[in-house]
């Protein structure tokens, strides 16, 4: 008899321990989540800072040069409008791979000062776009995860935290239709 009071006891404190583990883990992939975001839009923002410096640098044609700032513009705009920012970020990597992959880019910038730091600057930036959103999205799979089991689910152990959405955008490094990867 005491044996079983004790046993319940036991299997009741280790469902607690257990309840409140999972509660605090889904916590804190949450706040996970918040920090990932907030260094995706930080690396957004130092993407669009250095695509909007290489548009006004005049190293670039003027058609050129007015395509990639008014897509830098777009990704600021969008913050503002209704317009999803994932198209606006989507819309300044495909300017920024048109200015790229024109022919002979790489040569008509050869011995323009600054041209080569500049051109370094920017596909440093687009990399690191790739990995904090590669990051993110894991991060947001991981606590779209945690929250889709069944007792977090049926205990509603994320409480009235709303799920986090992917941020799918295009920033693949690669031309469309292309073979060989653009330095972007």
């Amino acid at each position: 008899m005491i044996t079983d009071i004790v046993i319940v006891i036991a299997a009741a404190l280790f469902m607690g321990v257990y309840v409140s583990w999972r509660a605090g883990r889904i916590d804190r992939l949450h706040t996970r989540v918040d920090m990932a975001r907030a260094a995706l839009d930080a690396t957004l923002l130092r993407r669009a800072s250095v695509a909007l410096e290489l548009a006004t640098s005049g190293l670039l044609d003027p058609a050129t040069s007015l395509l990639l700032a008014s897509a830098v513009h777009g990704t600021r705009d969008s913050r503002s409008t209704d317009r999803p920012r994932d198209l606006a970020e989507s819309d300044l990597t495909r300017a920024l791979r048109a200015a790229f992959s024109q022919p002979g880019f790489r040569t008509s910038m050869t011995g323009k000062d600054g041209a080569d730091e500049l051109l370094e600057e920017v596909e440093g930036a687009a990399h690191q776009v790739f990995l904090a959103r590669k990051f993110y999205n894991d991060v947001v799979a991981a606590t779209r995860d945690a929250r889709g089991r069944p007792l977090a689910r049926v205990l509603r152990l994320s409480g009235r935290a709303r799920a986090p959405e992917f941020f799918e955008m295009d920033d693949s490094l690669v031309a469309e239709n292309a073979s060989t990867p653009l330095s972007l």
